[in-house]
């Protein structure tokens, strides 16, 4: 292989294995097929083509594993859109392993763009975007240096620095105009099909389960995920939420764990948990592929939850939900990820559902051989205090005051509650709120622990929660108006606490994944209207904005200025070129020169033929005009595509050489002739 075909070859595997990643991220392709994918793509970067003398044994090894795909979807355990990405990932590796060549180049090519679409099949997220851009330069460029390869003789420099500049330039010209044709063409959204959830990379870390276990570690509370969308109606306007979306609840302790008793009830369409009324909060939930449990959260307190949809790789359809006696609400269908619609009490007219708890000894009961201390330790705080909502703010008071916040703990104990209370002194948000309602029972006050999540930040008109505002809190219940929430841990630490810089490099991403999806995948025909319609009347009033400061157009008026500038631009350009086409390329004047000259003996040029086939073909024949003819072709190619031009005279002074050397080959050919003809 020729040292100048390896920049070109690796730009090859380079796009390939780009193309791969657009269908990698959607986390739906088979892990062995990512496994040899990605061993197939390091071989052939380092230059290892295995099968370049096994076509046929490569050929069949592949057409095995598209039987066993096939049986896979004929059975249902792979979804056919799933392995026909799959397929295209194995077909595009036995052909980076193979030899080189011209249509190996172009099969590559193919099996490249036939991933990119089923990428977008699978997923579409923002990571698919960025695989996308990098498939689609990489594959130019290396397209582009095959054409100028394909046209320079061998044993010439390829210009490759010259050319890579100009193929630069070609592709932000061509992503320009890719822009202004996605903005301007008449367009759907691309989730118009149906909804295809992917379920991304990296397991579910909500940390959601049926029971909740002290002791371990507090990592969760580190992790930036964003496992919850909502948006609020009415919209507070707040840019972060101070409130806790609650989950489940727990009414039994054992020491350990909490737990529920009671046997879920049937599935309904909706599940009224609360009596409504005026002032309730709408909230349109989607709870992420992150997220990774059935259970349905709302704000506190939810009156009813109904409309769910569960999303899968394979499409959307509707579930029914299914209520627990401790009031959770689970999801019948198992999905990827759900929406849903809930609707809580504002907690002004939050109504009284004292009434509700046929037995209110449930959440007495205390844990067997539960430690003296703790119950010594409730009545020395309260003193004279009975009320129950008192006393639970007492507690939490003197919790907050006195003990410590703290995601690194010893790891198992035998006692983890008289661990916490009375030796380690530091804990997370399930040993406060454990610690609260345990000392609460022991002074004969109803309480359980609720878990959930607290916060929600504010994003592009809709609220965020992330993995890390899991959260544990509780509940006392107060005679005249039920379940009241009294939370013990500091209130620094009832959020997220990532670290700095990953808290700050994931708001960047989920940034530019909000536009990602409200400027790409929700784009439609709607909002091209809406952009002309902003373009040709814009708004002349200045009514809902702020005194003093004049509201800028929206992002997509830019966008449409942009486009419209760029394409007023090329059309200038176009009719520039149009008006120099009498003053030809000094390049295009030499080959004209040369083609006349060659014209002039006949068996050695053919019409039409290009220059550099011309000279690869003499220099094969050892022909004596080959070597003012490479000469020739070398300066053309440099002064047309490597940036060198042509000095003044210069194609004058080649075409004239060129002419001497056919004269004395006509002039050496004479006598010849004259023999032969006798």
């Amino acid at each position: 292989m020729q040292p100048r075909s390896l920049l070109r070859l690796r730009l090859r595997d380079l796009a390939a294995a780009f193309a791969f990643v657009s269908m990698a991220v959607s986390g739906q392709l088979p892990a062995p097929a990512l496994v040899v994918v990605g061993l197939g793509v390091g071989l052939a970067l380092l230059g290892r083509r295995p099968f370049g003398s096994r076509g046929g044994l490569s050929a069949l090894v592949l057409a095995l594993m598209g039987a066993l795909l096939m049986g896979a979807v004929a059975r249902g355990m792979v979804d056919l859109v799933v392995a026909a990405c799959t397929f295209a990932g194995l077909v595009t590796t036995q052909r980076l392993l193979s030899a080189p060549t011209p249509a190996t180049d172009a099969q590559v090519h193919l099996t490249g763009l036939l991933m990119v679409a089923g990428g977008a099949a699978l997923s579409g997220e923002l990571l698919y975007a960025l695989a996308l851009a990098l498939f689609a330069t990489f594959a130019a460029l290396s397209l582009g240096l095959g054409v100028v390869e394909a046209a320079t003789p061998a044993g010439e420099v390829v210009p490759v620095r010259a050319v890579l500049r100009l193929l630069a330039l070609g592709l932000l010209f061509a992503l320009v105009g890719s822009l202004a044709f996605f903005v301007l063409f008449p367009r759907l959204s691309w989730n118009v099909a149906g909804r295809r959830v992917s379920p991304g990379l990296g397991p579910a870390t909500t940390g959601y389960s049926d029971t909740v276990r002290l002791g371990g570690t507090g990592t969760l509370k580190t992790n930036p995920r964003v496992v919850l969308r909502a948006r609020l109606t009415p919209d507070p306007g707040l840019e972060r939420l101070d409130a806790y979306w609650v989950g489940s609840t727990f009414d039994t302790f054992d020491g350990t764990e909490w737990s529920s008793v009671g046997e879920p009830l049937g599935s309904a369409d909706q599940v009224r948990l609360a009596p409504g009324g005026e002032g309730v909060l709408h909230q349109e939930v989607e709870l992420l592929p992150a997220y990774g449990a059935t259970t349905a959260v709302a704000l506190e307190s939810p009156s009813l939850i109904g409309g769910a949809t569960a999303h899968s790789p394979q499409g959307s359809r509707r579930t029914g939900l299914v209520r627990s006696p401790s009031g959770e609400v689970r999801f019948a269908v198992r999905g990827t990820g759900y929406s849903y619609h809930a609707y809580s009490m504002p907690p002004a007219r939050q109504e009284t559902r004292a009434a509700r708890v046929k037995d209110a000894s449930l959440f007495l009961s205390l844990p067997p051989d539960m430690d003296p201390r703790v119950s010594a330790l409730a009545a020395r705080e309260l003193g004279t205090t009975t009320e129950p909502l008192a006393s639970a703010e007492r507690l939490a008071t003197y919790l907050r005051s006195n003990y410590r916040y703290s995601l690194e703990l010893p790891g198992e104990v035998e006692d983890p509650l008289a661990h916490f209370l009375f030796e380690r002194q530091e804990g997370h948000c399930e040993h406060f709120a454990t610690a609260l309602a345990i000392l609460l029972r022991t002074q004969g006050i109803p309480a359980r622990v609720a878990a959930g999540f607290f916060g929600g930040e504010r994003m592009e008109g809709h609220y965020v929660v992330r993995a890390g505002d899991a959260h544990a809190w509780t509940q006392v219940l107060v005679p005249g108006r039920g379940w009241v929430t009294v939370d013990a841990t500091p209130e620094a630490y009832r959020a997220a606490q990532p670290a700095a810089l990953l808290a700050w490099l994931t708001r960047v991403y989920e940034a530019v994944d909000a536009l990602w999806r409200t400027q790409v995948l929700d784009y439609s025909f709607r909002d091209q209207v809406d952009l002309l319609r902003s373009l040709v009347r814009p708004p002349t009033s200045r009514e809902a904005m702020p005194e003093g400061r004049l509201r800028l157009p929206p992002a997509r008026a830019w966008a449409a200025a942009l486009a419209v500038a760029l394409a007023v631009y090329a059309t200038l350009r176009l009719l520039d070129h149009r008006r120099r086409r009498t003053a030809p390329h000094a390049a295009t004047g030499l080959l004209e020169a040369v083609e006349r000259e060659l014209r002039r003996t006949p068996g050695v040029w053919r019409e039409g033929e290009p220059l550099e086939e011309l000279a690869a073909r003499l220099r094969v024949s050892v022909h004596p005009l080959a070597a003012p003819v490479a000469r020739v072709t070398r300066r053309y190619l440099e002064a047309r595509f490597g940036g060198v031009s042509l000095a003044d005279g210069e194609a004058r002074a080649l075409a004239r050489v060129l002419a001497r050397a056919i004269e004395a080959r006509r002039q050496a050919d004479a006598p010849r002739s004259v023999t032969t003809g006798r």
